[in-house]
């Protein structure tokens, strides 16, 4: 079980860059 778990996270501005680093690295955890 992940420390995310159970949780949900809003992350803009996905598409590119910074965001999609955030958005790919949460969806790993």
């Amino acid at each position: 079980m992940g420390k995310l778990d159970g949780k949900v996270a809003l992350v803009t501005g996905a598409g590119r860059g910074i965001g999609r680093g955030i958005a790919l690295l949460l969806a790993r955890e």
